[in-house]
């Protein structure tokens, strides 16, 4: 595996194949590990998932591999496909499934969140943000590939003795775990034989992604930072205060659907207060909510008061590629920030074209090396689009060998390290890559002299080797650009909305938020060898970029909310972080997305994440138990399904008689979709508001931003708060003015006092 940040934007490719097989299962005749999910946990849960194991079961050694009694209830067992059908039919049982293979989805980004844009509101007297104390004693939980605990970002100096509240263990040797990590366990492969690696029993991490995001949300204060000098500065994490309960639950294969379930249960046991997970299903293959373990367990912490974070995805850009979309889900998508690693290639002379990409290349500043068009050096048997793609056996080795050579990337039959591999082994020096996605991402190569150019620059070089007999170039090594403008833009690569399962709550790319993803520089595992400059001691931190990335910046703007308000609620600070977001970046222009475009709530949610605002945002939605509940009656769940899902079904609880997806839409979510509207028709929605500014009065007037071919009405236009706590509740009119919306268009409703702004976006679609 070459470079890690491909090893992370393009896991879903990786992965696929891993969860088709294991969904297959429950259709052959093979033994597999199904997970049987049973609802909220009761005091008679292990007892009852040994009497139904043993019903079903002939007599076979290590049949259970996971027991769930905190919070959930249910279990992971080796089953035939009959087995598992039989289990299926029990009372009490809500779903059983096949065990599913879940792929895993900083200095400056911090500093950028805070002051990039210049359109945070700071008038909070707690508001000196993510370094602020009062992150002290929150618990983040992460379900990731481990933590490497000799870290700087680790370090527990001066913090004051673990919370007594806290409930959890730290399995592996004593002084693995201080004042900062502390708890950690591990989560054995559910198959073994599968697994080459002896690591499942320790919560160290061999891939480094889980000290990256652990750093990145709640990593201490380190100076003089870097990855071989780029990105210098002090890393930080998002709430430095905060400690950290890790819960290794992936290994190289991916995260088993299994383990990630008994993480949740345990860290519900354990009294973590948020959970941050870096990791989903590929877009190809989205999972119902009853047979998907990140949302069946986020499900139970909510319950259990813990707000649940995940990423978005890596399936850019692409629509209805968002995963992770349970509304009581804050989910998140990946944004650029305002550094750029440039490495930049010079030629006909003095001529530079800037490019993208981490590399220490050592071939000169001067011009001197011969260069070629891939489609120059095609082989007889190969098409011209092979060629010039620089595919695997499609180039004449003779041609390339000591050449540094462009390629163009608008082939996706490979990835974009096969093309450098293809280069390398043909004895090319150098690769100039032509890409308009990737050249917003700066992917490491560590010493082969490779860039990114935009398809706007390739032209000048194209007419250079066209016109020159013998045409030289050189590929510089990375610097570092600082303050770069725009930013904020989209990643390529992160997931966009609506989502394919439920589009009325409005999921978009980042189903409810975006934050820093791209080129993100955090703590890193020891002795890496894949990133390892030769003659060069390990690297502490290293530069990645993906949806995992931008995840642990929410979760840990989440720990700051909830260390200034821990009596409120998961849905509370979602609210919070969703309605103070910015949709501006650094040139006070509309945030765009990788190709210039105006992005849009499918791209972003309801914004870039603000740093202070969350801590004060005046008015929240408090999404309840029933609208949770409700949200699955509209989905299709049946009220008996839902009694045994949930600990906390109000008495005298059903689902409605007209249960039907166009209800989702009047959940009390920070957002508002809308579809089927049509031949000027009006469809009707309410929302309540919570009072939280801390002032008693306080009247709110209304702004609504509109697209053409929408009327919307709201009533009443000016909500005039008495008390703290107070809601207010107010009426929504969606109406056309078209026979058809021509597309799905978007606006927002915008509450405003003197000095806080409440803005929730919407959607409204013909569709």
């Amino acid at each position: 595996m070459k470079g890690y940040t491909i090893c992370y934007v393009l896991f879903p490719i990786l992965f696929v194949a891993v969860l088709v097989e294991s969904a297959g299962a429950a259709e052959g005749e093979k033994d597999g590990v199904y997970i049987v999910y049973m609802g909220a946990a009761t005091s008679s849960s292990k007892n009852d998932h040994a009497q139904l194991l043993s019903s079903v079961l002939k007599r076979r050694k290590n049949a259970l591999v996971q027991s769930y009694v905190h919070g959930i209830s249910g279990f992971a067992a080796r089953l035939s496909a009959a087995e598992a059908q039989s289990i299926a039919k029990t009372p009490g049982v809500v779903s059983v499934f096949p065990d599913p293979v879940y792929q895993l989805h900083t200095t400056r980004s911090w500093d950028f969140l805070k002051y990039g844009t210049d359109v945070v509101i700071d008038s909070s007297p707690n508001s000196n943000s993510s370094s602020s104390s009062g992150g002290y004693d929150l618990i983040i939980g992460i379900l990731d590939t481990g933590i490497s605990p000799e870290s700087e970002s680790f370090s527990d100096k001066d913090m004051g003795p673990i919370p007594s509240r806290w409930n959890g263990t730290c399995v592996d040797a004593h002084d693995f775990c201080n004042g900062k990590i502390i708890g950690a366990r591990a989560y054995n492969s559910p198959d073994d034989d599968d697994d080459d690696d002896d690591d499942d029993n320790t919560p160290r991490d061999m891939m480094g992604h889980g000290t990256h995001v652990a750093s990145t949300a709640a990593g201490t204060t380190v100076p003089d930072a870097s990855y071989y000098g780029l990105a210098t500065g002090t890393a930080t994490g998002g709430s430095p205060g905060s400690r950290i309960a890790m819960y290794r639950v992936c290994a190289r294969y991916g995260c088993a659907g299994s383990s990630i379930l008994a993480a949740f249960s345990d860290a519900i046991k354990d009294g973590v207060d948020i959970l941050s997970l870096s990791l989903g299903s590929p877009a190809s293959f989205m999972l119902d909510y009853k047979e998907d373990p990140i949302a069946i367990g986020a499900f139970h912490a909510v319950e259990n008061g813990i707000t649940v974070v995940c990423s978005a995805g890596n399936d850019g850009p692409s629509e209805e590629t968002v995963t992770n979309v349970a509304p009581w889900i804050l989910t998140v998508a990946a944004t650029t920030i305002d550094r750029k690693f440039e490495s930049n290639v010079v030629f006909n002379g003095e001529k530079v074209i800037k490019g993208e990409a981490i590399n220490f290349a050592n071939i000169g500043t001067s011009p001197v090396h011969p260069m070629i068009y891939g489609k120059s050096a095609k082989k007889t048997d190969a098409t011209e689009s092979e060629a010039r793609n620089c595919n695997p056996d499609s180039m004449d080795e003779e041609m390339i060998k000591g050449k540094i050579v462009l390629c163009d990337n608008d082939d996706d039959s490979y990835t974009f390290y096969s093309k450098e591999e293809e280069v390398r082994s043909l004895g090319g020096i150098g690769l100039v890559l032509v890409d308009d996605k990737m050249s917003g991402v700066a992917s490491n190569y560590n010493e082969f002299p490779l860039t990114v150019i935009s398809s706007k620059d390739a032209p000048g070089i194209l007419s250079y080797l066209n016109s020159t007999k013998n045409p030289v170039a050189t590929i510089l090594p990375s610097t570092v650009v600082s303050q770069y403008k725009p930013a904020p833009t989209i990643a390529y690569f992160s997931s966009r909305g609506p989502s394919s399962l439920s589009r009325n709550i409005l999921k978009a790319k980042p189903p409810d938020i975006a934050a820093p993803g791209v080129d993100i520089l955090a703590a890193w595992m020891a002795n890496d060898t894949e990133v390892t400059l030769k003659g060069k001691e390990s690297p502490k931190f290293n530069i990645i970029s993906g949806t995992s990335m931008s995840c642990p910046h929410v979760s840990g703007m989440a720990a700051v909310v909830k260390s200034q308000y821990p009596s409120w609620s998961p849905s509370a600070i979602k609210s919070a972080i969703m309605s103070t977001a910015s949709q501006i970046n650094n040139m006070k222009a509309p945030i765009t997305t990788e190709l210039g475009a105006i992005a849009t709530a499918y791209d972003y949610g309801a914004g870039e994440i603000s740093t202070s605002g969350a801590l004060q945002p005046g008015l929240v939605y408090e999404t309840t138990t029933t609208d949770y509940l409700n949200f699955l009656c509209y989905h299709g769940y049946n009220t008996s399904t839902i009694e045994v899902i949930s600990k906390d079904v109000p008495d005298g609880f059903t689902c409605p008689k007209e249960s039907s997806v166009d209800l989702i839409s009047n959940i009390n979510y920070p957002s508002i979709a809308v579809f089927n509207l049509t031949g000027k028709q009006s469809k009707n929605i309410t929302r309540t508001l919570t009072n939280v500014a801390g002032d008693g009065n306080s009247t709110y007037s209304l702004t609504i931003e509109a697209p053409s071919g929408l009327t919307i009405t709201v009533s009443p236009t000016s909500l005039q708060f008495t008390k703290n706590s107070q809601r207010l509740s107010y009426q929504v009119i969606f109406t056309t003015t078209v026979p058809s919306l021509p597309k799905d268009v978007f606006g927002s409703i915008i509450w405003t006092n003197k000095k806080l702004k409440v803005r929730t976006p919407f959607v409204a679609s013909s569709r």
